[in-house]
Formats: C-alpha cells, structure tokens, sequence
C-alpha cells in the first residue's frame, strides 16, 4: 500500500479543484527510491505544459490536473485528469508497485474525468488529452 496520508496532498487536491485559485495541477513523489509514502512535490498555475517539465524519467510519480477546453466560441469546459507517470528509466520494483499504489492514490485524487498512462512527456500533450475528455464528455458537437 502506498501511504497517501500528508495533509499537503489534500490541501493541492482541494487546491487544484477549486475556482477560486489558479493552481492547476498538482504533482506526487515518492519520498525515497525504497518509501512507499507519497509526498506532494509541487503545484503550479502552467498547465500541462509546466507539468511535463517537473516530470523525472528515473521516478514514478502521479499528477492530477485542470484542463480546460471549448466545445464552441460560446462555451469553456474544466475537466479533471489524473496522471499515472512511469518515466522510461524507472527501476523495475517501482514499476511493479505502480498498479496497487494507484487504488491508494485514487482514494485521495477522487474526481476526474479520465486517467492517463504516460511513459513519455509527449504522452502529456494537451490537444489528444483534450480529444479524450470530449469522448469522455459525451456530447460533442464537433465531430470528433
């Protein structure tokens, strides 16, 4: 089980969620190569571009994000993504934990909208993510 027990993860969660705030994602680590206790290493207000660029490709980590998309000129969606990141050099004991860790991590990342698997940093482009929430969404009007 991995431990998601740290306040701070919570207080990013409600942070990215909230309206009120520009904070829109949130990025977890592992403590230590060998700690099963995840710990919230940054936030920030970029998107999922600024996102990309605090990935590690030696590290596992999770991300939830804003992302906000319009269907037309007249109307703006915010959907919710939750990231599962495996970097390409991670170790292999990491990458076998990743699948049971998950279910502990969605107890605490609650609300999203769909779930991506990303092995690559262009695994994390915004137009195919955003390609997914509207399939995701149900009514798009725009033929995709």
């Amino acid at each position: 089980m991995a431990d998601v027990s740290d306040p701070k993860i919570d207080e990013a969660y409600q942070d990215v969620r909230s309206d009120k705030t520009d904070t829109n994602w949130l990025l977890l680590d592992y403590e230590s190569d060998r700690s099963d206790k995840l710990k919230l290493t940054s936030t920030g207000s970029g998107g999922l571009a600024e996102l990309r660029e605090q990935l590690d490709d030696g590290k596992a980590s999770y991300a939830y994000a804003r992302v906000q998309y319009a269907n037309d000129k007249e109307s703006k969606r915010e959907k919710f993504v939750l990231i599962i990141w495996i970097g390409p050099n991670c170790k292999v004991m990491r990458k076998a934990k990743i699948s049971v860790h998950t279910a502990d991590v969605k107890s605490v990342l609650r609300v999203y909208s769909i779930e991506v698997p990303a092995r690559e940093k262009d695994d994390l482009k915004e137009e195919p993510i955003i390609v997914k929430l509207r399939k995701a969404g149900g009514a798009s009007y725009d033929g995709v």
